[in-house]
């Protein structure tokens, strides 16, 4: 399971011309999934986004997490981050989980982080063509793999 965090001002997701999601000042998470994921996989990434300190104290360091800030959270879907480009010139996903099993865990996430964190918590909707809107905020942006944990 991989993430894309985003520290951000604002963000927002809107599909079919209709705004699905809004934050203000908080984490915008892009999520992609592959077959092998599993719940401890959402465990492992759940907890460190909750708990990454990468907000600014009083003094500017990136010393305080989400729930320090009582920043939000928007939740996207994002099957791409599995692409491989080693062949030819256009992506594959075959490394992405196939969509009914990524669903279930797209949304086996978005229970799981609601269960520690009772904030602002949007989402985007699974499978849907979105358009996603920021303003990210340092700029600062963190790839974090479940498969890589040390």
């Amino acid at each position: 399971m991989k993430i894309v965090l985003q520290r951000v001002k604002e963000a927002s997701v809107e599909i079919d011309h209709q705004i699905a999601g809004s934050i203000l000042h908080g984490l915008l998470i892009y999520l992609g999934i592959e077959d092998e994921d599993a719940q401890e996989d959402i465990d492992w990434l759940v907890k460190k986004v909750i708990q990454m300190r990468i907000f600014s104290d009083e003094e500017g360091k990136m010393n305080l997490n989400i729930r320090d800030v009582e920043g939000e959270l928007l939740i996207v879907s994002q099957f791409t981050l599995y692409a491989s480009v080693k062949k030819g010139n256009r992506p594959s996903f075959t490394d992405a989980a196939k969509p009914e099993y990524a669903k279930k865990l797209y949304q086996d996430f978005i229970v799981s982080i609601k269960d520690i964190y009772h904030s602002n918590i949007q989402t985007g909707r699974f499978g849907a063509n979105m358009q996603v809107y920021s303003i990210n905020d340092g700029p600062l942006t963190f790839i974090l793999d479940s498969k890589n944990k040390t």
